[in-house]
């Protein structure tokens, strides 16, 4: 496992994989320099759910905290790796039997599909009963490397139970370069007012 800090967010560019009926995400030019303007400036326009993203616990629960009230120290300390490359749906029977940590980050056979590929809705995701265990061991921060913690076409009950517990959700990490174990992870969300999520830039390195 690499010891330096490595950037395992989906890089942003037009045409990459989103999640079927988000809005594309759009790089426009408004001004350019080799057109006559000053400066160069883009619009850009993406769902808060676009690449690598965060869910705050309100995306699925009206009743939840939204993004700019969750405590921030979630977002950054030691978390376990678990390595589930080999299954097709991650259940409770999967997880290690001794009690999970605050932050716990799955790296599955998603790592390995390119991030611009087409959506494809075999991805490995969460399954309730993996997610029940997760908020009763007081998982405080989950991150997964697909576009969606739940199953597709399935997504409600896995959101609900993680969310509607308060846990801080991370969606399309980059973690082919990772093995299981101990690691330090930083994901910094856009620091939106009011917001059921935002994109991320997220970090991780290796622990000794």
């Amino acid at each position: 496992m690499s010891h330096e800090w490595v950037d395992v967010t989906i890089p942003m560019g037009t045409g990459m994989t989103i999640w079927p009926g988000d809005p594309l995400f759009n790089f426009d030019p408004v001004a350019r320099i080799a057109s006559g303007s000053t400066c160069n400036l883009t619009l850009m326009t993406l769902s808060t759910h676009t690449g690598t993203h965060c869910d705050a616990p309100w995306h699925f629960d009206d009743g939840g905290k939204k993004l700019d009230e969750l405590d921030p120290s979630v977002f950054f300390g030691r978390a376990l790796l678990i390595d589930l490359r080999n299954v097709e749906t991650i259940r409770a029977a999967d997880l290690p039997a001794a009690p999970l940590p605050p932050r716990v980050l799955f790296r599955t056979r998603n790592s390995d599909v390119p991030a611009n590929a087409p959506f494809d809705t075999r991805f490995v995701a969460v399954e309730a009963d993996a997610a029940a265990r997760l908020v009763a061991d007081g998982v405080r921060m989950v991150g997964v490397d697909g576009l969606s913690v739940a199953p597709y076409k399935r997504s409600d009950e896995t959101h609900r139970i993680l969310l509607g517990a308060g846990v801080f959700v991370v969606e399309g990490l980059r973690l082919e370069r990772f093995e299981a174990g101990e690691c330090e992870c930083v994901v910094l969300p856009m620091r939106l007012t009011g917001a059921d999520g935002a994109p991320c830039r997220a970090f991780m390195r290796g622990m000794d």
